[in-house]
């Protein structure tokens, strides 16, 4: 499939003849339109987050959370600026609220997750029932629910958000709206979602439409104590370690409809084979230091660092000390569209 056409007065003719009739020859382009590979401008790309830090302390002097909707940085992958894209698929930013703040309810279509990076005790709120917010902890805004963001602590929180704004887009399905208020009225108290979802245990008689899980906080004190207790039995995967996803306690499938969320641990001295596949993923450290070996590039990360891996390059990661990663891809999407692969190298 990868021949070059041969050009000539006559057919350049015929080209632009048909071009008049917004039509093309698949000939031309058939080798960029089908690839025997994965072909991504997608880049590997580390940001340290004292960095990030910094920039969104001068930003809190600048705007208000409130004028901004949204105070956010958003992670532009190397490949891909201008897009607001961190894969082709997904859109990755880090937002702060800082003491005093309130970013305001809205919806949209777009599903959002939030994985805390920095900070303890701000709140969100989802659809009514709102959750206190520490490190480690990972919150699902689903489609078209309201959510708002509020902080009434003396420090600022940090957390990674990320969205499937890029495929919303690609369907040309976007809708969102504000609130009248800023903050949504309470209607459930805090903790009735993972109190009913969260223990193995579900409503008998609840009928839920939504694919996203009904647990909206995952707070990482459960995460970490399934880690801990998983690495007991000492049996370490050779390319991800100890890895696990957040999934939905109804189906059993990814808590995300759109986005896969996932946690690893690496031991102290643990390096991974070689490992890829054809989901981008963005990575987030929560404890511990190492580095990935991206291709032919090296990152060294350390807690709260946010990196990507693109589309089918290899992979391997090294850990300095005990690490956590948190990662998210559109693994749910490729696998029920049968495209998704993976690669093992020589594990």
């Amino acid at each position: 499939m990868d021949h070059a056409i041969r050009r000539t007065p006559e057919r350049e003719a015929f080209y632009k003849k048909i071009d008049g009739e917004n039509l093309s020859a698949l000939w031309n382009v058939m080798g960029d339109l089908i690839t025997p590979e994965p072909k991504s401008a997608c880049r590997p790309h580390l940001w340290k987050f004292d960095v990030i830090r910094d920039y969104m302390t001068e930003a809190g002097k600048l705007i208000t959370a409130k004028e901004a909707e949204r105070r956010v940085l958003v992670l532009e992958n190397p490949g891909l600026r201008g897009q607001s894209k961190i894969t082709t698929s997904l859109y990755a930013g880090v937002q702060m609220v800082v003491p005093g703040d309130i970013a305001p309810a809205h919806r949209h279509s777009q599903s959002a997750l939030r994985f805390v990076l920095e900070g303890k005790g701000a709140h969100t709120t989802v659809d009514g029932e709102c959750t206190s917010m520490e490190p480690g902890d990972f919150i699902i805004t689903p489609s078209m629910t309201w959510h708002d963001h509020s902080n009434e602590t003396n420090e600022p929180m940090f957390w990674l958000d990320g969205l499937d704004i890029p495929v919303v887009q690609f369907f040309d399905c976007s809708f969102a709206e504000g609130s009248k208020e800023d903050l949504q009225m309470i209607t459930r108290p805090a903790g009735d979602s993972f109190a009913r979802y969260g223990h193995n245990l579900l409503p008998v008689d609840v009928k839920r439409t939504s694919k996203t899980s009904p647990i909206f906080s995952y707070p990482y004190a459960h995460t970490r104590e399934a880690l801990e207790k998983a690495k007991a039995r000492d049996e370490w995967d050779a390319c991800h370690g100890l890895k696990l996803k957040f999934s939905n306690p109804e189906t059993g499938d990814f808590a995300m409809p759109t986005i896969g969320t996932f946690i690893q641990m690496l031991p102290a001295g643990f390096k991974t084979a070689r490992y890829r596949s054809t989901d981008a993923t963005v990575f987030a450290a929560i404890e511990g230091k190492g580095r990935t070996r991206i291709g032919d590039q090296t990152f060294e990360w350390g807690p709260r660092d946010v990196f990507v891996v693109p589309s089918w390059q290899w992979v391997t990661h090294e850990a300095d000390a005990d690490s956590v990663l948190f990662s998210f891809s559109d693994r749910p999407v490729q696998q029920k569209l049968d495209l998704f692969r993976e690669d093992r190298g020589n594990a």
